[in-house]
């Protein structure tokens, strides 16, 4: 690969010095059939500039892969009282948080019981990883939707998302469609699934209790993708489906009626995020790369720092600690003053 990019660089180049050489010869007054450069002379310093230009290269990824500086999180640091049926995976779910961190957070056992009346403190913040016009926007480490009215954040949600061995999309989308009480027709992949794991191959499942569509669908402009309800709001926050986005069903009724078709659904990759917000803190943000598409770093980290001036302000062995850690919830790095 590195090869074909050596010689079709150099073949763009060998045209720019040929230009070059024919406008040095005009400027110096010499003929058009005046000798041209010997051709070792001519090689040698298309390779410089051919060199050069790929070495070139590196620099432009090493921007591109900076993090964009966020203004603003979302949610909140609470204390929660446990309900009756609660557990760690159903509460996670509903606020976005990872049942295992709010097990750490409050020092008791993931596998432990909880009781009704139980406090448990819950940090449900979360970094908004860019700010659109409109629409919809899907980071997928962070299993968040955010929502966008006239440049503002309007909703934001925890979604469910597609398992490892069937990724969700990543891309730039539309809002195709909106329907309620949709059918669901199985995709021959689900199908074989079904048949594989021997359950009742099904190609139509109509609207009701066993409609994993649930009540709400918006149909994206890639085909067989969507954003629904569910009629299992435990997968929300997990990876469990076959590549469409999971909404609550509490939350999936509000979102619905503010959508429209051609709204635009971006869904990106980002696992590693960081805000600064107006009061000045430093926030910072890190998820397990669970499509494998590129981890969060320390590195990329002091890059970005670097670029936005702000490596003198975060407190790199707390920084070092979120990424280690990867619990997926927003936690201030912000350096504290000399006494």
């Amino acid at each position: 690969m590195f090869f074909d990019e050596m010689l079709s660089t150099y073949q763009q180049v060998q045209k720019r010095i040929d230009r070059m050489f024919k406008r040095l010869l005009r400027y110096c007054g010499v003929s058009g059939k005046a000798a041209p450069p010997p051709p070792r002379a001519r090689i040698e310093f298309t390779v410089v500039i051919a060199c050069i230009m790929l070495c070139a290269q590196p620099l432009k990824a090493s921007a591109e892969s900076l993090l964009p500086l966020s203004d603003t999180t979302t949610g909140s640091e609470f204390d929660y009282i446990v309900q009756p049926d609660d557990f760690l995976i159903k509460i996670g779910a509903r606020y976005g948080v990872d049942a295992h961190t709010i097990a750490r957070d409050n020092a008791i056992d993931y596998d432990g019981l909880i009781f009704p009346g139980q406090h448990l403190k819950i940090n449900a913040l979360h970094i908004m990883p860019e700010r659109l016009n409109e629409g919809i926007l899907i980071n997928l480490p962070q299993r968040m939707l955010f929502f966008f009215r006239e440049g503002n954040l309007s909703r934001v949600y925890p979604v469910g998302l597609g398992r490892r061995s069937w990724p969700t999309p990543s891309g730039e989308f539309t809002v195709r469609s909106r329907e309620i009480n949709k059918d669901w027709i199985v995709p021959v992949s689900i199908q074989e699934e079904m048949r594989r794991e021997g359950q009742i191959v099904r190609t139509r499942v109509p609207p009701g209790p066993d409609n994993p569509l649930g009540k709400y669908w918006l149909g994206l402009s890639r085909p067989g993708y969507g954003i629904h309800s569910t009629i299992a709001p435990m997968s929300i926050y997990q990876f469990r489906s076959h590549g469409c986005i999971r909404v609550h069903p509490d939350d999936i009724e509000a979102l619905f009626t503010e959508v429209r078709i051609g709204m635009p659904v971006r869904i990106v990759y980002r696992p590693l995020l960081l805000a600064l917000r107006d009061d000045g803190r430093l926030f910072l943000e890190a998820h397990p790369d669970v499509y494998r598409r590129g981890e969060a770093t320390l590195e990329t980290l002091r890059a970005t720092a670097e670029a936005y001036q702000l490596a003198e302000r975060i407190d790199w062995p707390a920084a070092e600690a979120v990424i280690a850690a990867q619990e997926g919830v927003a936690r201030d790095v912000t350096r504290s003053p000399p006494p």
